[in-house]
């Protein structure tokens, strides 16, 4: 099996972890939903070896996670754990934080529920949940590429699509939850982070 790659994530990283780096300086231990092709894990685990960060996945995605991970030996990165939000039960683990990049857009709504249901039920008070993303605001969107994005998305899968904030907002306040921080990133992306009451 040939590694898989994603070049948006090659693109993206060192952006993110700017911003995910002093979210986390006091965290142990990270969730991270939807690990893709497993290059985030692997770029975020080595920049902060003070904690340790656990891959999941669906299972058709764990063999190309796990040749990342391979390559990478990195003793604070942990194999996929297989996770499809809308599954009764979560795994049950012990972290501090749950992060999540370019995934809400692809789910449906059910499941982007589901996810905010899942973390408020798995973190504890203090307890931060951190998505990256295109985000609408007031049911507009912030840019043309993001308009023209959305119409890939729905032809693609019409239950998918960009995400209204404020609709987030309220899922994540029904999970009693705060935001934190709305950061503005590359390419009309966002990074959101609430914080467990």
């Amino acid at each position: 099996m040939i590694k898989p790659f994603a070049e948006s994530c090659e693109q993206n990283q060192e952006p993110i972890l700017s911003v995910i780096k002093p979210l986390f300086a006091d965290c142990n231990a990270i969730l991270e939903i939807g690990s893709g092709t497993g290059q985030h894990a692997v770029h975020f685990a080595a920049a902060m070896p003070h904690l340790t960060w656990q891959t999941s996945e669906q299972v058709e995605n764990h063999a190309g996670i796990e040749l990342w991970l391979d390559d990478a030996r990195l003793s604070n990165l942990y194999p996929p754990l297989t996770l499809d939000v809308k599954q009764p039960k979560w795994p049950s683990l012990s972290v501090d934080a749950v992060f999540s990049a370019n995934t809400l857009h692809i789910m449906d709504w059910n499941g982007v529920e589901a996810t905010f249901k899942g973390v408020g039920q798995l973190l504890e008070k203090g307890g931060l949940l951190v998505v990256y993303g295109p985000f609408n605001y007031n049911n507009s969107y912030t840019s043309k590429s993001n308009e023209q994005f959305d119409g890939w998305l729905k032809s693609r899968n019409p239950q998918s699509g960009i995400r209204n904030f404020e609709d987030l907002d309220r899922l994540a306040k029904s999970t009693r939850m705060e935001l934190q921080q709305d950061s503005e990133m590359p390419a009309n992306n966002r990074i959101l982070c609430w914080r467990r009451c």
